[in-house]
């Protein structure tokens, strides 16, 4: 099937819209539905941090089933560079995709912000302390912790999209694949996720986060330089996980397929038992 570029936009922004909603929902749900009275925290009621790794993991399902036909569901600028970088994707696509993940991500902060507006004014009047439901903030001040930490997880998120939706490595990949990918997702908030809050993604960052300053949010990261790990650390960390999955999984796989003959897309060794 062919797309237009339009067609592959709107796939993209709706794909992005969706993520948003169920993530940056899922962080509103257990920061501002703390008990006062008595205090009783988020993280106890509405499930803390192990329903923010759930719902950031099936929000990606989610965007994954609404733009995958269409578009691939890149939904990820990262994602976008490194496929393109590495020759799977055209760099003239790549604007287009790149737009609308950053529009949908914005409008996804936007449609949050309007379902909670009211008891997001209760608890934080003057939209002070709350930045953190739309984005990422460091554990750790400076530049390198979270850089490293964004390069690792992205690169992991990379290598492993690119593992599952390889026929040579896992030939039923297309029929679990975006399930696979929301475990990914899963497995890198739950082991990574205290660093730099994982954003592993430049548009789910800095699309809600540029929502927020022009909502009027303060303490938004823009004034501190906060914004630029989230969206560099996650570039550098796809390209490089696309590097390392190519070098020693990827151009292996696909020698020893070309090599051998029968059938693709299971382990070599299996066509080399068989033709004995």
């Amino acid at each position: 099937m062919t797309f237009k570029a339009s067609q592959e936009f709107m796939a993209e922004l709706l794909g992005t819209m969706v993520l948003i909603l169920f993530g940056c929902g899922v962080v509103a749900m257990v920061v501002l539905f703390q008990s006062t009275d008595p205090v009783i925290p988020g993280q106890i009621v509405n499930g803390g941090y192990t329903n923010i790794t759930l719902g950031w993991g099936f929000a990606v399902l989610m965007g994954i089933f609404i733009a995958g036909t269409i578009s691939g569901a890149h939904l990820n600028p990262a994602v976008t560079i490194a496929l393109a970088l590495t020759g799977r994707f055209p760099w003239a696509k790549a604007p287009h995709y790149i737009a609308g993940q950053f529009l949908g991500a914005f409008l996804g902060a936007a449609i949050v912000f309007a379902v909670y507006h009211a008891k997001w004014l209760g608890f934080d009047p003057q939209l002070d302390n709350t930045t953190g439901i739309f984005s990422t903030f460091p554990a750790v001040p400076g530049f390198w912790p979270g850089f490293i930490d964004q390069v690792v997880g992205t690169a992991l998120l990379m290598g492993l999209i690119l593992a599952i939706g390889d026929k040579l490595n896992n030939a039923a990949g297309s029929a679990w694949g975006a399930l696979a990918v929301a475990f990914v997702v899963m497995a890198i908030g739950i082991s990574f996720g205290g660093m730099h809050g994982y954003a592993i993604n430049p548009a789910r960052d800095l699309g809600p986060r540029l929502f927020a300053l022009v909502a009027g949010f303060r303490n938004t990261g823009f004034e501190n330089g906060v914004w630029v790990v989230p969206v560099i650390g996650p570039i550098v960390g796809a390209i490089v996980g696309a590097l390392i999955y190519d070098t020693f999984i990827g151009r292996p796989l696909l020698r020893a397929g070309e090599a051998l003959p029968g059938t693709k897309g299971t382990d070599p060794a299996y066509n080399v038992e068989h033709q004995r």
